[in-house]
């Protein structure tokens, strides 16, 4: 079986037209700025309500929703910091492996993800880049159903941390949507 194929774009996360986004999301799964807030604007408060409705759940662990009104069909919120809306190198691997276990769970073959702890949880851009593409990468192969794993960052310092962390792995494609 051939390795996930793995994407660093700069763009909308709410606009990516993959089976599944990821939500940057705290434990209790209120959508609040950033990712977050853009998936609630196209996609509409009942994915918000849905998610809410599984909560809480641990640091690190995820749930899917429907999609709303996005391109993707589902939604998978990755708790990457608590209530306190911080977060850690652990948080953020234990987070993006969850989000990718949720996905296999559902045989979904493509997923993007925006950078995850970076935005109210502070965490740094390069080193949230080196963990989430290490963990994707690790993900890769085998029986796999994932197949796409695509890095959807808002900003040019986001792309260029996620793109200069998947060229020292020596693959992925970068462009921008």
């Amino acid at each position: 079986m051939p390795d996930t194929q793995i994407e660093v774009v700069q763009g909308d996360i709410a606009a990516q037209d993959t089976e599944a986004i990821v939500n940057a999301a705290n434990n209790h799964l209120w959508m609040g700025a950033g990712s977050a807030g853009a998936i609630v604007r196209a996609g509409g408060r009942e994915i918000e309500d849905e998610a809410i409705r599984q909560g809480p759940i641990a640091v690190g662990e995820s749930v899917v929703t429907g999609g709303g009104r996005l391109p993707a069909q589902h939604v998978i919120h990755a708790a990457a910091m608590g209530q306190d809306l911080s977060t850690s190198e652990e948080n953020i691997r234990a987070a993006t492996d969850s989000a990718l276990r949720r996905a296999e769970e559902l045989q979904i073959a493509s997923v993007s993800f925006p950078a995850l702890g970076t935005g109210v949880g502070g965490f740094p851009l390069d080193q949230a880049a080196k963990i989430m593409i290490g963990v994707a990468r690790r993900h890769s192969g085998g029986q796999r159903s994932v197949r796409m794993v695509r890095f959807v960052l808002f900003d040019e310092a986001a792309f260029a941390a996620f793109r200069a962390a998947a060229d020292a792995d020596g693959e992925g494609e970068g462009s921008e949507s």
